[in-house]
């Protein structure tokens, strides 16, 4: 594995982690990870690629070795925070971006929102998420009370070993080397409950648990739709086959394609015997996609 390196960054009053592979002089790509994952979690994606980058990848706050707030987190926030890493690490250019799920929500807002400082963007299934309708608001605020009242809590695991079994459960795709991997960096030692929702010190995942607390504000497409369609830069959306979201999209007809409108120059690439973490089911192939399209 090619080895990584740990920086900090104080932004917006928190303590980033940034994770960096490669030499600074080559050119630069940020890698930003998705929701309940961390930066490391591109490890396999980064030992596939064939040339030399300068990458940046940070945690976003609340995940992985950033700062836990141990309040409610609001996505505007984690949009703040990229603009800081990128005007930091990459103050004088456009640049290239490749964001995985809540990470490629966030790079293509970005990237209509400041369109001069992104030259090229990859979006892996990272196109929002399903549209809400306004009399869903009150459910919305009814719930947020009562994670107010009583605040989410992470599922602890037994051990490592238990935890890497539970992300080979969910994702037929992933190897038992890799999760054995990923079982020492998406998951820390600390307090949780058990099904039986009896408190134990164990090992849960490596996520501030009010990232599992649903927001009180609901998710507006039409905005999204409207920065969507302020993006310049060309965007690469990459999907997996066996993907649940792609399986969501499917459920409601005409949505995919409105979405997808909305980009003045985007194509699109499919990744065979993948879910959703395409990344960690296929990253020779994710890399070869990558590399292709920020080459061009």
């Amino acid at each position: 594995m090619q080895p990584s390196r740990s920086e900090f960054f104080d932004v917006n009053g928190v303590r980033l982690h940034i994770r960096r592979w490669g030499r600074t002089d080559a050119p630069t790509l940020f890698l930003l990870h998705g929701w309940m994952d961390v930066s490391a979690s591109w490890q396999f994606v980064v030992d596939a690629l064939a040339r030399e980058w300068n990458i940046v990848a940070p945690d976003w706050r609340g995940f992985g070795q950033s700062q836990w707030l141990n309040r409610p987190y609001f996505f505007a926030e984690h949009m703040g925070d990229l603009a800081a890493i990128i005007d930091h690490y990459a103050p004088n250019e456009a640049v290239r971006i490749a964001g995985h799920s809540m990470g490629g929500i966030l790079g293509t807002l970005y990237a209509g929102i400041r369109p001069q400082r992104v030259q090229r963007l990859v979006s892996l299934e990272g196109i929002g998420i399903a549209p809400t309708t306004a009399d869903m608001a009150p459910a919305r605020y009814r719930q947020w009370l009562e994670q107010l009242e009583e605040p989410p809590r992470m599922h602890a695991y037994p051990d490592r070993q238990a935890f890497a079994r539970r992300l080979l459960k969910s994702d037929p795709y992933l190897t038992e080397e890799r999760a054995e991997f990923l079982s020492r960096h998406l998951a820390r030692i600390g307090d949780g409950t058990t099904r039986n929702g009896e408190f134990r010190h164990g090992v849960i995942w490596n996520g501030d648990p009010w990232h599992k607390a649903t927001s009180p504000y609901l998710f507006r497409l039409e905005e999204s739709m409207a920065i969507w369609r302020e993006v310049a830069c060309p965007v690469l959306w990459i999907s997996g086959r066996q993907s649940w979201v792609v399986r969501d999209f499917a459920a409601r007809p005409g949505d995919w394609e409105a979405r997808r409108a909305c980009f003045a120059d985007l194509q699109e690439s499919w990744i065979d015997d993948a879910d959703h973490m395409l990344h960690h089911d296929q990253p020779a192939q994710v890399a070869a996609l990558i590399e292709d399209w920020f080459r061009t």
